[in-house]
């Protein structure tokens, strides 16, 4: 359909530039665009309702109604509209959510500093890094190793990261001092024969071989998430974790955990790093900090590296970096919120009762003849779209097969995305009912139905 002229679809083609979109094929497609929500649902500007799947970018744990969380950002705007943190200010909404933070952290940590975002949580982690080794007199150990198909971001620092291409390609990035070392994903890099644990030992072996060939003097830290979000929700292999960490603590690698996406509740716990026993040095939080109605970001850190962050900053007369909206009032007042309103709800022991349904919906579809695999945990999970299920052959990449599914999701009144390697991202707002659950999957199923129809027209299964 043909955009009509002075139409906001019109208007949104002349004047946005979008992330994470083809700009050329925007100005023929035009935008879609969302009006109004209500709980796990959101409407178009054309009437139509559809279920928010993704929870916008992973984010509104709430929904979008939740009044109290208006009502907190209302209190607060009157209160205090705005101040900043630099030069020893602060406010109190800052406090006390810096002190809820630190209290509710599934490992010791000592301090927090403030972000608007989870790249820029992440870009902050690596100033840290480096500042913590000049502080110790290491000049050379600066390297951080993250992985491939892991998601930090998409600033300078947290884009390098990042390990995507599409997040890459075109940016000169990764910058130095950035290294990648395996994607644990086991469905797709184990080998025939080899059990998760042994295929845990290989990524752990792979990643001290990486470590001895840069030298363990130049290797500052290594970034994780506890779940790969948009690299297709990868959850780790057996042993993954207790395995790599055992070989940054011989080497005396700060560890960080990317929480932006698991935590709050996602996988089943307040964090990912319960669920996966992880012991951070750092952690990185943001989108269900405040459920995503308003932009918040916290980078907890533990004593160890508070000590040399207080030790340089002493020596350079002060610590020099910061952000205007940084520790912004009214974020942290919404932040507060969201946080009261997760522990007065039960919501991790509410994921925990309807992830069952959550799981059992999106597991029945591993037998789907276009489904390799299908994996989760909590509310977050992925559907592996494949040319062959025997041989794990994707699809060519020309073809989006992924993308098409997530059309036919949208016409059945479900929002998804689709991921690299043709995943289909589920990760519903942490209020879903097991009923929402139900309407998930069965529009899923119906998309799902439609692409393999749509496959077998063209014959996209053909043997390459």
């Amino acid at each position: 359909m043909p955009i009509a002229p002075n139409s906001p679809h019109a208007r949104d083609v002349a004047y946005v530039l979008h992330p994470y979109t083809n700009a050329a094929l925007h100005e023929t497609k035009g935008p879609h665009i969302i009006e109004k929500g209500e709980g796990i649902y959101v409407t178009d500007t054309e009437g139509k309702r559809y279920i928010e799947g993704l929870a916008g970018l992973w984010c509104t744990a709430l929904g979008y109604s939740e009044e109290r969380l208006v009502q907190a950002a209302a209190e607060q705007m009157r209160k205090m509209p705005y101040y900043h943190n630099f030069a020893h200010r602060s406010t109190n909404p800052v406090i006390d959510l810096a002190e809820r933070l630190i209290k509710m952290a599934p490992v010791p940590m000592s301090k927090v500093f403030f972000g608007n975002s989870g790249s820029e949580g992440n870009d902050t982690v690596v100033k840290l890094v480096w500042y913590f080794n000049n502080a110790m007199g290491r000049p050379r150990k600066k390297k951080i190793i993250a992985r491939i198909k892991g998601y930090h971001g998409v600033t300078v620092a947290s884009g390098s990261l990042t390990g995507l291409p599409y997040a890459q390609s075109g940016f000169d990035l990764p910058i130095a001092n950035i290294l990648h070392t395996d994607c644990p994903h086991f469905y797709r890099f184990g080998t025939d024969g080899e059990s998760e644990e042994a295929f845990a030992t290989r990524m752990a072996d792979n990643l001290e071989a990486l470590i001895q060939r840069e030298g363990p003097e130049t290797v500052a830290a290594f970034i994780a998430e506890p779940v790969m979000g948009a690299g297709g929700v990868i959850v780790p292999p057996k042993t993954y974790f207790a395995k790599i960490q055992e070989v940054l603590r011989r080497h005396d690698v700060l560890f960080i955990a990317d929480e932006v996406i698991c935590g709050f509740g996602r996988t089943g716990n307040m964090f990912g790093t319960e669920t996966f026993n992880l012991t951070p040095d750092m952690m990185t939080c943001a989108k269900q900090l405040s459920s995503s109605y308003l932009p918040i970001s916290a980078v907890l850190i533990n004593d160890k590296v508070y000590q040399q962050v207080k030790k340089l900053s002493g020596e350079l007369g002060v610590f020099g970096t910061g952000y205007t909206y940084q520790g912004h009032p009214v974020c942290a007042a919404v932040a507060l919120e969201t946080l009261k309103i997760y522990e007065e709800r039960d919501m991790v022991g509410h994921v925990k009762k309807v992830s069952k349904r959550f799981m059992a919906r999106l597991n029945g579809l591993a037998s789907h003849p276009l489904v390799g695999e299908a994996r989760g945990v909590g509310l977050i999970g992925a559907l592996e779209l494949v040319a062959d299920k025997a041989t794990k052959r994707n699809f060519e990449v020309a073809k989006k097969v992924g993308a098409y599914a997530t059309e036919r999701a949208a016409e059945h009144g479900l929002l998804i995305r689709p991921l690299s390697g043709d995943a289909l991202a589920f990760c519903p707002p942490l209020i879903v009912t097991e009923a929402e659950v139900d309407a998930i999957f069965d529009a899923a199923t119906r998309a799902i139905d439609d692409t393999q129809a749509w496959v077998e027209k063209e014959k996209l299964r053909v043997p390459a």
